[in-house]
């Protein structure tokens, strides 16, 4: 796994921070861990038994947004993953609560992620509860509070961990964006379908049968 992540610029200012972050609403950062003195260990502890899901960037403790629906969203992509790995035996998928260590300091939450079986040696898996891991697909979910420039940067390090693709799935608007580089991505319509390319021959996602099922809210 490459951990080609950019070192982040020097922050004068909150701004700075926040833009570095990608603009996420201030409402997602905690404060019960000094703002640039997160750690690992941040991310696992749950404070009161908080059920809240936390990545860790640039020292920073950032909300994982995730509701009710995009819930439904990922969990039935979920379980079409591992439907089609059953008869097709790739690799594993992890739900919205895999913590991934896409490189040093960085942990990342995908709401959804393939990992192919060549990046366990022998098919063991790891047993430590944030493991040197990156995605092979990486499935986001959008929620209201994610931003533009966030999901920019989270596609530069998933590809940066060795992903080959990512999907950005937009409930508001029910169709997704795919990307197969950083920089080079598709747009699919509400019409349309997600497939899975040379990573996953053969797995397609219909988006108007994905948020039927969900609901169509």
């Amino acid at each position: 796994m490459s951990s080609a992540v950019l070192a982040p610029p020097e922050n004068k200012t909150l701004a700075d921070l926040i833009e570095q972050l990608g603009g996420i609403p201030l409402e997602r950062i905690p404060l019960h861990v000094p703002i640039g003195q997160a750690t690992e260990a941040d991310v696992l502890f749950r404070p009161r038994g908080e059920k809240r899901l936390y990545e860790l960037v640039d020292g920073v403790l950032v909300e994982k947004p995730m509701g009710y629906y995009e819930s439904i969203v990922a969990g039935i992509l979920i379980q079409g993953l591992w439907n089609f790995l059953d008869r097709h035996d790739l690799g594993i998928v992890l739900g919205a609560d895999g913590t991934l260590r896409l490189a040093p300091g960085l942990v990342r939450v995908p709401d959804v992620s393939f990992i192919r079986w060549e990046r366990f040696p022998n098919r063991k898996l790891p047993k430590e509860p944030i493991p040197d891991l990156g995605p092979d697909l990486a499935i986001e979910v959008l929620s209201p509070t994610n931003t533009k420039a966030e999901m920019r940067r989270k596609v530069r390090e998933y590809f940066a961990s060795g992903a080959q693709l990512a999907w950005l799935i937009d409930p508001a608007t029910r169709t997704a964006r795919v990307y197969t580089s950083p920089t080079e991505f598709s747009d699919v319509a509400a019409d349309g379908e997600l497939d899975g390319g040379e990573l996953l021959p053969g797995f397609r996602v219909s988006l108007a049968d994905l948020f039927r099922r969900a609901g169509d809210r």
